[in-house]
């Protein structure tokens, strides 16, 4: 079957077949299109009346990388996953760090993909699991999901970094398939949303209680904090806030640095001291696991009962954890997370 004749999941006829257009409810922005004209991700268009998706059988060229670039913290540490990515993006993010990726529809440029490649390469590169990152992978949930079959049937686990911004109906099927994810949660801010990313902020946090609620789908967060957009008290406080009362105290929150990329080359680059205030502000109001991202600074879990350290991290290369069957080895407490 032809790459671009690949059918889609999760679309219906628009309301009396107007203009004979195909309606997608693969995320939030329902895109009605027209015979071969591409939604808005760049990936699903319309052929002979019904729709099909683009993002299957290709891929960036996989990568085998550290569970902890992700970021996951807390699931498989010290272990390597296989990474690679997707084009198009369901988001328009005037700050994104991997705009050469999401902006692109050339899907003709990647390098073919099968499930088979990747259980394969997992195993000859040592991998405990497949990550779906670098762009939006959601866009690609009928190729996602396909991967993760052959992956879970080889006793490999996966993972999506994903932006969560999947549409109520499509969201159980995509995160029944996952182990893992790491959903950025870019503001607490509604505005921030429609202003900066093309998208509305309700349907990300819908996600978010739904893999908190689900307990199948071990769920970390992250929140880019670029200065002067989102990094004020205010900003930061409500979203820690946020995601201890509605996610738990357990999930671990990761404040990354923003670099000048995309549209917003004029920003600098985020303050050590601000990511450090994120941090403070997220473990005074409770949480048990924060952390800094995107800076050389060392990670450190701690033990939330008795606060031995569980988990020591310097860069990417260094990880010692000493999590024994999920507990803590000196009082025995449980560690949030899923070890091996």
């Amino acid at each position: 079957m032809e790459q671009s004749r690949i059918p889609a999941r999760w679309w219906n006829h628009s309301p009396g077949g107007a203009g004979g257009r195909v309606v997608c409810a693969l995320c939030p922005h329902t895109c009605a299109m027209a015979e071969g004209r591409l939604g808005r991700c760049g990936a699903r268009l319309p052929v002979s009346g019904k729709l099909v998706t683009k993002a299957w059988g290709i891929g960036t060229p996989p990568v085998a990388d550290p569970v902890e670039k992700k970021p996951l913290y807390h699931f498989l540490p010290g272990s390597k996953v296989l990474s690679f990515g997707l084009p198009g993006c369901n988001m328009s993010c005037t700050f994104c760090q991997n705009w050469s990726l999401s902006t692109s529809s050339d899907h003709d440029r990647f390098p073919a993909l099968a499930a088979s490649d990747c259980v394969a390469l997992s195993r000859k590169l040592g991998c405990s699991a497949i990550a779906f990152t670098y762009s939006e992978p959601s866009i690609a949930a009928e190729y996602c999901i396909h991967i993760a079959e052959a992956a879970h049937q080889a006793g490999l686990k996966t993972i999506a970094v994903s932006n969560g911004y999947i549409s109520g109906e499509a969201r159980g099927d995509f995160f029944a398939n996952m182990d893992a994810a790491n959903i950025d949660l870019k503001s607490i801010d509604l505005g921030f949303y429609e202003k900066h990313c093309g998208a509305r902020l309700e349907p990300v946090l819908e996600t978010l209680t739904h893999i908190a609620r689900g307990k199948s789908t071990w769920l970390e967060i992250t929140n880019l904090l670029i200065p002067t957009l989102n990094d004020s008290d205010q900003c930061i406080g409500g979203l820690v806030a946020w995601v201890a009362e509605n996610l738990g105290l357990n999930v671990p929150l990761h404040f990354s640095a923003f670099h000048p990329a995309h549209r917003m080359q004029g920003i600098p680059v985020t303050p050590v001291a601000t990511l450090v205030r994120a941090r403070d502000m997220a473990l005074a109001a409770g949480l048990r696991h924060a952390y800094i991202g995107n800076t050389p600074q060392p990670q450190m879990t701690l033990c939330s009962y008795c606060g031995a350290a569980l988990i020591s991290r310097m860069g990417f290369g260094s990880v010692e954890c000493r999590v024994e069957r999920g507990s803590c080895p000196d009082c025995g407490a449980g560690v949030a997370g899923v070890f091996s």
